[in-house]
């Protein structure tokens, strides 16, 4: 295990007023970085950023999961992860020399665990936990099994993930992250120790709610993106993919629709399907390509397709898609049902149906005009939604919300009440 931290500590600096016109606040981030940097990675670097542009002092830990190379490694962090005192005992270091007002946790799995919140409440920070993905009630952390969706552990036994060996394929590993689940969910960590949480979308706030987490507590704030500038003009030309090449990802169902329509879609990024995709009729595999690249890409698209077959956190490829002025064609299934507004932003496809998926690809390859309104739409929305500045003040006042709380609990403990 591999810990760091960065610190744009402010203190020395002459007080000024945040984004959101309150006093200035003292964040300390907390991050369990995944061994391939994905889309939660990103999302936090840009959190940390934004908040410091906001006029707040942060400070982030995080720790890395390079060690963790090998299957007894990932067994071992996999067990530890109920308590995982090394890496509390990393991030407590760190709040007894910063003295944060919140301590915001994204991803804790596994060298972090859920018990950072009661180390933090119990020094007197306030806590905030971002929900990235399904950890807290689901092993592999998708709500997905077998190809499809799968609700089984969200309100039942998380031990049910290790009859189908959820986590990793292993049933050792999914017993080992059922436990971190059921541990904490007996112990009433979620309802205790967090002031708040952060839903990426109302469909992902909606599971959380049903899988335990106190409902009133979760506030919905997506990942914000800075602004690349107004959309280029001109006419846009061809289908985009961008994302893993993996079967959530619903890239076999998109290359088959792609082939029954008679188009051809352009798929920028990596994965275990580029072997198997390679030379297929409906996709021109683009390989990794650089995030200006991706945006030009985005740019120059008629749309870009997002078929997954898992309910998704928050893609970030929507967000960017409509800061380009890009429509979005998407499966009709968990957040990106809610995302996409079917005929105002993009297109809605039954999920798994590649025939469906076919019929809203050719339609808005064959209706310019019709798209371009479509980018219009959605580029409306993400000024209003997801632009950095709108959704930096969302975050300081769950912030504030969450110090209030912390400051009310503790009144509550002093007084006996």
């Amino acid at each position: 295990m591999a810990a760091s931290s960065i610190s744009t500590d402010r203190s020395g600096a002459p007080a000024a007023r945040t984004a959101d016109g309150g006093a200035p606040l003292r964040v300390l981030v907390a991050h369990n970085r995944y061994q391939v940097r994905g889309g939660e990675d990103a999302a936090v670097a840009r959190d940390l950023a934004a908040l410091e542009r906001a006029g707040c002092a942060v400070e982030a830990v995080f720790l890395d999961n390079d060690a963790i190379d090998s299957a007894p490694a990932r067994l071992r962090a996999a067990f530890s992860a109920t308590h995982a005192p090394d890496g509390i005992t990393r991030v407590m270091a760190a709040a007894r020399r910063f003295r944060p007002d919140v301590v915001h946790v994204h991803n804790f799995f596994p060298l972090l665990s859920p018990g950072i919140h009661a180390a933090a409440r119990a020094a007197g920070h306030a806590t905030v936990q971002t929900l990235h993905n399904y950890r807290l009630a689901c092993a592999n952390g998708f709500l997905m099994r077998d190809g499809a969706p799968c609700e089984r552990c969200v309100t039942g036994s998380p031990y049910r993930a290790v009859l189908h060996a959820c986590y990793r394929g292993s049933r050792i590993g999914s017993l080992a992250v059922a436990r971190m689940i059921d541990h904490h969910r007996r112990a009433g960590t979620w309802r205790r120790d967090v002031d708040r949480f952060v839903a990426l979308t109302p469909f992902a706030r909606e599971r959380f709610a049903a899988a335990g987490v106190p409902a009133e507590r979760i506030r919905i704030r997506p990942n914000g993106l800075p602004d690349p500038g107004p959309p280029p003009g001109g006419p846009r030309d061809g289908l985009l993919f961008v994302g893993r090449l993996s079967p959530e990802k619903g890239v076999l169902v998109l290359a088959e629709a792609a082939a029954a329509a008679g188009l051809r879609i352009t798929a920028i990024g990596e994965g275990p399907l580029a072997g198997a995709l390679a030379g297929h009729p409906g996709l021109d595999l683009a390989g990794a390509r650089s995030p200006e690249a991706v945006q030009a890409a985005m740019g120059r698209a008629a749309a870009l397709v997002v078929p997954s077959l898992w309910y998704e956190g928050l893609p970030m490829v929507v967000a960017e898609a409509y800061a380009a002025g890009t429509p979005v064609v998407a499966s009709r299934i968990g957040a990106l049902a809610g995302l996409v507004a079917d005929g105002a932003t993009g297109l809605l496809a039954a999920p798994g149906d590649a025939g469906d998926l076919g019929r809203a690809l050719a339609r808005i390859a064959a209706d310019p005009a019709g798209a371009a309104a479509m980018g219009r739409a959605a580029r409306a929305v993400y000024e209003r939604e997801w632009r950095e500045d709108v959704t930096t003040r969302a975050l300081l006042e769950i912030y504030r919300d969450a110090v209030a709380a912390r400051a009310a609990d503790a009144s509550l403990a002093r007084t006996g009440s």
